[in-house]
């Protein structure tokens, strides 16, 4: 319990000076799920101690979530909290910081009614989108962390007693959160340089597009009009330097919404909104998702692609190489956060407007002229292995090798 006690205390300080870099008189908000109540209380004491104006933490409880959808009239499918929401987005427009803890059970929906989880996640995504446009444009520092959910850490390690699951599960995310490290916030700026450096390199060669080659992937991913790469840290509208994940190992960029065309099948499963889809396998024509299905999760793949058009394209590609400490580690994390730096990844719907030059200035229009795609949901899901090779296409339609093997060349 002590060496918990104290690996709570070092991810609290890198999530509030790393992840958030949260400066004195500033207001933050944080969600997460009840079991991650420790976390977060850690969490409010070093905001204060930093300086924090004041901290409010919603909590989210997957009992009664679960509730809702075995005992709920069809009519609750189509509501939301907009009143929550919308004040979420009132806090964000006046500057409050934001930080999720994310740990959940990744099985909570399994075996619900695809239809009504569809419903109730487009609802919820209708009346968050002003929130999430503030997050998503960086308007303000915001971050994300993990935290061991007992029904997250039964899902990674099945063949262990719970307790064991948990402590296993807590020793991957604070390896992969550099809390081993002797001085966890040097090593985070080590990181952040080393990927900075891998940001420079792509930014210096202005690819047209990137082909993704392996085992049920040929994909030829076209990059947006003026894009820019990031990774790691970045600077918030409000000046305030972050980092969005914690962990992070990708680089990433804006796809052209119009320019993708290919074939692509996922090498980890898609865990979304309490339901896992397996064996993704879709195919582009024009930048348009024209044939889809799964494994596992069909019918929720094909409602997330019914979200609106621009869930049908691309707002994100990110390279991982397999080297990293998640890959490494061997587990399947169920949770985009931590699986999302174990590979190469692409994301169905919105694009970030800070991966095209200029992008914090321009309105939607402008935008869109460059290709980047609007919809109301972001979901990454990983099409990189030691199978998978990348390489980057020059403006004279040169291909240049990137990644071999799943590693950088």
């Amino acid at each position: 319990m002590e060496l918990f006690d104290r690996e709570l205390d070092r991810l609290a300080e890198v999530a509030v000076k790393v992840g958030l870099g949260l400066q004195e008189g500033q207001e933050l908000v944080v969600t997460a799920a009840i079991e991650a109540a420790p976390l977060a209380r850690r969490i409010a004491e070093q905001a204060y101690r930093s300086g924090a104006a004041l901290v409010t933490v919603l909590y989210e409880d997957e009992a009664t979530t679960l509730a809702r959808f075995l005992h709920a009239p069809e009519v609750s499918f189509d509501r939301a909290p907009g009143w929550l929401l919308e004040g979420m987005a009132e806090a964000f427009q006046s500057g409050a910081a934001r930080l999720h803890i994310a740990g959940s059970d990744p099985n909570l929906l399994k075996g619900q009614n695809p239809e009504r989880v569809a419903r109730a996640n487009r609802a919820r995504s209708l009346a968050y989108r002003r929130a999430l446009e503030l997050i998503s444009t960086h308007h303000i520092n915001w971050t994300i962390v993990a935290y061991p959910h007992p029904a997250w850490a039964r899902a990674v390690f099945p063949q262990l007693p719970q307790e064991e699951a948990v402590r296993k599960l807590w020793e991957a995310i604070c390896r992969a959160s550099r809390l081993d490290q002797p001085d966890p916030l040097a090593a985070w700026a080590e990181h952040n340089c080393r990927l900075q450096e891998r940001v420079d390199y792509l930014n210096q060669r202005r690819y047209q597009a990137l082909h993704f080659k392996g085992p049920g992937t040929d994909l030829w991913v076209g990059l947006a009009e003026d894009h820019l790469w990031a990774g790691g840290a970045v600077r918030a509208k409000n000046g305030v330097v972050c980092n969005p994940n914690i962990p992070t190992e990708e680089v990433f960029t804006a796809p052209h919404k119009n320019r993708v065309e290919g074939y692509v099948r996922s090498t980890k499963p898609l865990s979304y909104q309490g339901s896992l889809l397996e064996g993704i396998e879709v195919r582009f024509e024009k930048g348009c998702i024209v044939e889809a299905r799964a494994e596992r999760g069909g019918e929720i793949l094909e409602r997330i692609l019914e979200t609106d058009e621009g869930a049908r394209r691309l707002g994100e590609v990110a390279l991982v190489p397999q080297s990293s400490p998640i890959a490494q580690s061997g587990l399947l994390f169920y949770n985009t956060l931590l699986d999302e730096n174990a590979a190469s990844h692409i994301a169905l719907g919105q694009a970030y407007s800070e991966c095209v030059q200029g992008g914090g200035g321009l309105g939607e229009e402008a935008l869109a002229a460059k290709g980047l795609n609007r919809s109301l949901i972001h979901i990454d899901w990983m099409i990189g292995s030691e199978a998978v090779d990348v390489d980057g296409i020059t403006l004279d339609g040169r291909a240049e090798p990137l990644m071999r093997a799943g590693e950088w060349v």
